[in-house]
């Protein structure tokens, strides 16, 4: 048996796929194959809010799972829009890895060290929100590309190409796939979440595949069914019940939000004990309003967690956050 795991072209997302990929042949002892996939998002240029948001790097590769072109589609789950594809499910979310966004910056700086007027760089209007809150005198700028396109803009970091523009004091990128690259040398700042709330999902992976063979589950949670095939099985082994729980809570808050990439939202829910706890921030563009939030509950189960983020979600709007932000909602 060999399983054909679809994923994007780019190295992240050959990295992250090739890792998820040798965890399912671990336990399920099965050949696998990468399937390359081009997404919209690959292939158009300008700003990730004005493609469409999010959805750019899901939408093809859900196509070539409906199709049969491949068994399985590996995405970052921060990418992957709220609602779900008819004949489709999320059948495995691994371990979380680290959250956290960071500062990638010229001369090992932090973001307190940064001078006034320094020109850093982000795809993502979160980030640059929170960016134009912690430090208003930064200009904050708008990129694209992948993630040695993006360092390749600040001088000095290690690995760049020797004719990389380093046209830029710092950018923003998430720790997560940083670490997959092998590239956290050319971190200089770790955000801490109450610096920075990440996007919901950052840090996860989804492992999308058809319906017939998903791990079978009641009200969202696994249980044992005797009949599941192979794949299916390799599914539920490498999916982490605390990592789901944590971002169906963030993935609820958002969807109630009806906030695309194009919403400065950050949330980020954790399981401590017997508790499950979210912190969500709204914020206006241009940083100067935000709301911040948390809340916990102790159902610890799917329907507890997507409770809480809508729960948290209604707050959030109760205190006027449609006023500033974009969203739907």
């Amino acid at each position: 048996m060999s399983v054909r795991i679809g994923t994007r072209g780019s190295a992240l997302a050959l990295t992250q796929t090739q890792q998820t990929a040798e965890l399912l042949a671990a336990v399920g002892g099965f050949e696998t194959e990468l399937v390359r996939i081009k997404t919209e998002g690959d292939v158009r240029t300008g700003s990730l809010a004005q493609l469409g948001g999010t959805g750019v790097f899901v939408a093809a590769l859900r196509e070539a799972l409906l199709a049969d072109r491949c068994d399985v589609a590996i995405h970052s789950l921060k990418d992957l829009p709220t609602g779900g594809t008819p004949g489709l499910a999320v059948g495995a979310i691994p371990a979380r890895a680290d959250v956290r966004d960071v500062l990638c910056a010229r001369d090992g700086l932090t973001l307190a060290q940064l001078p006034a007027g320094a020109r850093v760089g982000t795809g993502s209007p979160r980030r640059a929100a929170q960016l134009r809150a912690a430090r208003p005198d930064l200009e904050v700028l708008d990129i694209r590309g992948n993630v040695d396109t993006r360092l390749g803009r600040v001088p000095g970091l290690p690995g760049n190409a020797a004719d990389a523009p380093g046209d830029l004091d710092a950018v923003v990128l998430a720790a997560a796939g940083l670490t997959r690259l092998g590239r956290t040398d050319v971190v200089t700042e770790y955000f801490e979440p109450d610096v920075m709330l990440p996007a919901p999902g950052q840090g996860a992976l989804a492992v999308e595949c058809r319906l017939d063979d998903a791990p079978a589950r009641e009200n969202g949670d696994l249980v044992q069914h005797a009949v599941q095939g192979v794949l299916a099985q390799a599914l539920a082994a490498i999916d982490d019940a605390d990592t789901r729980l944590a971002v169906s809570a963030e993935r609820a808050l958002l969807a109630r939000l009806e906030a695309g990439c194009a919403a400065p939202v950050g949330a980020l829910a954790r399981r401590k004990g017997s508790l499950l706890y979210l912190d969500a921030v709204v914020c206006s563009p241009d940083g100067k309003q935000s709301v911040r939030l948390n809340k916990a509950t102790d159902g610890l189960t799917d329907v507890g967690a997507h409770l809480l983020g809508i729960e948290l979600a209604e707050e959030l709007l109760a205190r006027g956050v449609a006023d500033f932000a974009e969203l739907g909602a």
